[in-house]
């Protein structure tokens, strides 16, 4: 892991603690991740994170809304995947980024509680999985 895994890794642990975020945070993951955290707060302002939850085992994945005027919605692990074009070219190609912008506002929106929230049963959600 890099030096800028850690940090980031460091920050998003407290701001998971306490469920809420400062200047001084927002300013390290700003310098981390530049545009992508600009573009991925935006999407996070504009309720664009949905959390689906599986029940009864509680295991979830998330849904972001792109920022094209199409309004694509993303599938994403916070922390390992998203199915966009952007994660697998410039995340794993490339490696520009540490991660793409769905994927920071699925772990900003998770860390302060502001996803929308939705319940699926596990086989919904075993589906909705096995068509990624």
């Amino acid at each position: 892991m890099t030096a800028s895994h850690l940090v980031a890794e460091s920050v998003w642990k407290t701001i998971e603690s306490t469920h809420s975020v400062n200047e001084e945070q927002l300013s390290i993951l700003h310098f981390l991740f530049g545009k992508n955290f600009e573009r991925a707060t935006r999407i996070v302002d504009q309720r664009g994170v949905k959390k689906i939850s599986g029940e009864p085992s509680g295991r979830f994945i998330f849904q972001v809304v792109g920022e094209s005027r199409r309004k694509e919605e993303y599938f994403c692990f916070a922390e390992h995947y998203c199915a966009c074009y952007s994660f697998f070219y410039d995340v794993i190609n490339r490696a520009e980024q540490l991660c793409c912008k769905h994927q920071l506002a699925a772990r900003l929106a998770g860390s302060l509680g502001a996803c929308i929230e939705v319940k699926v049963s596990d086989e919904q959600l075993a589906v909705l999985l096995s068509e990624l």
